[in-house]
């Protein structure tokens, strides 16, 4: 079946491809048939066109005929019309050279007669201009004269007061000289004092390093007696309990209720070791309730001492060991504690004797057959029996040396703040003298800066007086050499007068004689000229005519060209065409030709896709055959394979009831030993022949039934009530303290939000007011207000802004530009700022979505809440730098070198004057 499927599939694709194939020929077919019809529409419309032509040439004759005759007639008034203009030409040449000489002649006459007038007038101006230098010349002469009187006089005044400034300068030199001399001996005892008041500063802080180190010291070991620092986490836990209440009669541990000097501190925490851990209560029943305690809270373990209970030792060879060399003591006797522990002390280091040294402990130990424990002042350990202990040993590391610290540190605080209060008063001494030595030495520079500018001040004065002086005799010596100047400058004015009054009358003869010749030559130029402007009317009209004829001519031979174009165009058209028609003629011939050829190979094509088909057609029905027979078969293996289902599983469940059946026997055989404790086997040699099984089970059932009537029995139920009902008590108790813990805070939240409340309340329409100040202070107008989504609940609710520009209406902030948005929320900004100053705020490009009008309105509402509150402002724009005190900025010049500039603009401001 499946090759019938190949080979249906193979002659499919073959039939496809010779449908594409017929597909294509049907569409050239169709092409071709669509060219025919085109080259047939071509033809005939070329052959109306030539049948249009062959009447259209016969008036391109004529035409060119007519334009020829007309060229000919233009040629010949064209050559007449230039004989004629160059007639003209020459005689308007000949009256232009005369009346060129004749301009020149006459240009030449009157340029003459100009400069002997110019002449004369120039010799008149001179002549008057040296009249009037003459009489200024005298008026200058006498006042120079008398000017020169008042220096003189002037210049001996000055000379007197430039004589008085060097005095009162010499003066004023003396006492500065004098006054340096005293602030030099002030400046010696300034440094003095200051030296002395810098060391004792220097002493009062050390002291008060030193005091501060003290007290940090103490704070630390305080907090780690406070808190039992390095005792195990029961101690810590028994301790905080009972100084809550909880736990009663409590005394504390045994490093708490001794004292031992500081020799001693290590031999005594030695011989203590761990015992020092120990807790010492009044009675077995309170150590009994710490015990419980720690059990409950899984709090570890701890040793009791009971103050009742405790027994004293006693070293019976104390007497005698008293008298061995290197020995200290008894441990009980080394150290003191409250009489009333003398049985707990005297049971953890009566029986402990304390020696000098390894050697002398040794010896000790020796000679008393290593009966007791001895311990050295550094820590180490003889025990009985003869084991030794020992190594190095930490002198401020334990729970006694650390008492001890405490009482020394307090003891030396009490001392440096002795001496801090001392080194605070010597300061303020030093510090008194040393203002009292600025002051003198202030008062003298005062005295100095006086006499420095009485100094400057003659110096100012007596420099002024000198220039004075020599200013005067620079003016004397100038009237001088003015003086001398005039004079001759007079001598010469008398010169030049003379001589332009000979020159006035030479030139105004020589200018009358040139006028009157020059009006005759002007009279003969003017006929030249009205024979010369005739001449050229004519020779223009000429030129006019002449440029008519040529004109019409360009254009008859352009049409001439075009018409002999066109009839020639008209007539290589028209042999074109004819070829175009035949050209389509053949076109067509072979067109039909290929039309006929691609008819018979579709033809062929589909008479084989016929064939194709009916192949197709018998191998489905043979396809169809086979894939009966496929069914049948598949059916068959089918019911086969059912019945082999059914047979696995009914040997699956056969296997499983032999499985459980299996399960049921060991389960009964594991019942009857646990029961009755016998085999299988031993059973089976004890059974008896049941008469009745429903009279066997009422048996068992009624044996059961009194069984469990008994009930359980339990042998720990006491203990048990015990533990139950203590642990009971403790979480009911728990319970109770938790109940009123939360009471208590839930009244103090109620109190806490109810305040919040009032104060939220307050503030709140406060801030709102302050904020429809602000708004209308920053836009000029408008109004804003701050509401609560729910009044009921104003700490959780939302808070809604409100705002109406001017000239707007109102509107909510989302609702705004981001600009008005940006402007809104500096106004709420600082209305918040003045209900609530700060020392100083930092604001990085608030002002950034603002125009330029706003950026300035709000950087000079800013500089007006600046003596509240200082503003350090990151910004790029202008308006907000106009308005700032300092700028700073951050330059890179150099690849990761920055650096700071900075521009104060109110020192600025003062240097260049500006208000």
């Amino acid at each position: 079946m499946r090759d019938k499927d190949v080979e249906a599939d193979r002659l499919r694709f073959e039939m496809q491809g010779r449908q594409a194939k017929a597909n294509e020929l049907e569409s050239a077919i169709a092409v071709l048939k669509s060219s025919i019809q085109h080259n047939l529409e071509s033809a005939q419309r070329i052959r109306t066109d030539l049948e249009q032509q062959e009447g259209r040439e016969g008036n391109l004759s004529e035409q060119i005929g007519q334009r020829r005759a007309r060229l000919d007639e233009i040629e010949t008034q064209l050559r007449e019309g230039r004989t004629a203009l160059e007639a003209k030409s020459q005689e308007a040449e000949e009256a232009a050279r005369s009346a060129g000489r004749l301009a020149q002649e006459l240009e030449a006459l009157r340029g003459q007669a100009d400069l002997g007038t110019a002449g004369a007038a120039e010799a008149k101006a001179l002549l008057s201009a040296l009249a009037a230098a003459a009489q200024e010349v005298m008026d200058r002469d006498e006042t120079v004269r008398r000017e020169a009187n008042e220096l003189e006089e002037r210049l001996e005044e000055a000379q007197k007061e430039a004589r008085a400034a060097k005095r009162r300068y010499d003066d004023a030199v003396e006492e500065r000289d004098a006054v340096k001399n005293v602030i030099q001996g002030y400046q010696l005892r300034m440094d003095a004092r200051k030296k002395k008041w810098d060391q004792t500063r220097d002493a009062h802080m050390k002291l008060q390093m030193e005091e501060n180190a003290l007290t940090s010291r103490i704070k630390l070991l305080t907090e780690m007696e406070k808190d039992h620092e390095g005792y195990t986490r029961a101690v810590k836990l028994v301790m905080g309990e009972a100084q809550r209440g909880t736990l009663h009669n409590i005394h504390g541990p045994v490093a708490d209720l001794l004292k031992a000097p500081d020799r001693f501190t290590v031999a005594i925490e030695t011989a203590l070791g761990g015992a020092m851990q120990n807790l010492v209560v009044e009675r077995e029943e309170d150590g009994k309730a710490v015990i419980q305690y720690l059990k409950r809270r899984d709090g570890g373990r701890a040793t009791i001492l009971p103050v009742s209970s405790i027994r004293p030792g006693y070293l019976k060879e104390g007497q005698a060991l008293s008298r061995e060399p290197g020995f200290v003591g008894i441990g009980d006797q080394l150290i003191s504690f409250d009489p009333r522990y003398q049985n707990v002390f005297s049971n953890l280091l009566g029986r402990v004797a304390v020696m000098e040294n390894l050697d002398a402990a040794i010896a000790a130990a020796r000679k008393y057959g290593y009966k007791f424990r001895i311990v050295t002042l550094d820590g180490q350990v003889l025990n009985p029996g003869g084991s030794m202990t020992g190594g190095s040993a930490s002198r401020s590391a334990g729970i006694l040396s650390r008492a001890n610290e405490l009482e020394r540190l307090h003891s030396q605080l009490q001392e440096i703040r002795t001496r801090v209060a001392e080194g605070a008063r010597a300061v303020t001494e030093a510090e008194r003298e040393n203002t009292a030595a600025a002051y003198e030495l202030e008062t003298a520079q005062a005295q100095l800066r006086q006499w420095e500018d009485a100094i400057l001040k003659a110096e100012g004065e007596l420099s002024h007086r000198r220039s004075v002086a020599t200013d005067l005799e620079r003016q004397e010596a100038g009237h001088r050499e003015e003086l001398e100047q005039l004079k001759s400058r007079s001598a010469q004015i008398e010169t030049d007068t003379q001589v332009a009054r000979v020159r006035i009358q030479n030139l105004e003869g020589e200018t009358a004689a040139l006028r009157s010749e020059a009006e005759g030559k002007a009279r003969g130029q003017t006929e030249v000229q009205e024979r010369s402007a005739r001449i050229a009317r004519e020779a223009a009209d000429l030129t006019a005519a002449q440029a008519a004829l040529e004109a019409e001519r360009e254009a008859t031979r352009s049409g001439l060209a075009e018409l002999e174009s066109l009839k020639a165009s008209m007539a290589g058209d028209r042999d074109q065409n004819r070829a175009l028609v035949a050209d389509y003629e053949e076109k067509n011939t072979g067109l039909t030709r290929e039309i006929g050829e691609k008819e018979e190979a579709l033809a062929a094509i589909q008479e084989e896709s016929r064939d194709k088909n009916e192949s197709i057609a018998r191998l489905n029905q043979e396809k169809l055959d086979l894939e009966g027979q496929r069914v049948k078969a598949t059916r068959e293996s089918q019911s086969l394979n059912e019945e082999l289902l059914r047979t696995e599983g009914e040997v699956s469940r056969l296997e499983q009831r032999r499985v459980s059946a299996s399960m049921e026997e060991k389960q009964l055989l594991d019942k009857l030993w646990e029961t009755y404790e016998l085999s299988h086997e031993a059973a089976r040699q004890q059974r008896v022949e049941i008469e009745s099984v429903p009279k066997a089970s009422r048996r068992i059932a009624e044996l059961k039934r009194s069984i469990s009537g008994l009930g359980n029995v339990n042998v720990g139920a006491i203990e048990e009530f015990q533990r139950v009902n203590e642990r009971y008590t403790y979480l009911t108790d728990q319970r109770d303290d938790v109940d009123k813990a939360k009471k208590e805070l839930e009244e103090i939240i109620a109190s806490i939000t109810s305040e919040m409340k009032s104060i939220f309340q307050r503030e709140f329409t406060t801030i709102n007011e302050a904020f429809g100040q602000t708004f209308l202070e920053l836009f000029g107008g408008g109004k804003a207000t701050l509401e609560l989504e729910d009044p009921e609940d104003i700490l959780n609710c939302g808070i809604e802004i409100k705002v109406q520009p001017p000239g707007k209406a109102l509107k909510i902030i989302t609702l705004l530009s981001g600009g008005e948005k940006a402007f809104v929320a500096i106004a709420l900004y600082f209305a918040i700022l003045k209900v609530r100053p700060t020392p100083f705020v930092v604001m990085d490009e608030i002002e950034a979505a603002l125009d330029d009008t706003n950026v300035v309105k709000f950087a000079r509402y800013m500089r007006n809440v600046a003596d509240k509150t200082q503003f350090i402002v990151i910004t790029h724009r202008r308006g907000t730098m106009e308005e700032a005190d300092v700028l700073y900025g951050v330059t890179m010049q150099e690849q990761g070198v920055s650096r700071m500039l900075t521009i104060n603009l109110n020192d600025v401001e003062k240097e260049l004057n500006i208000r």
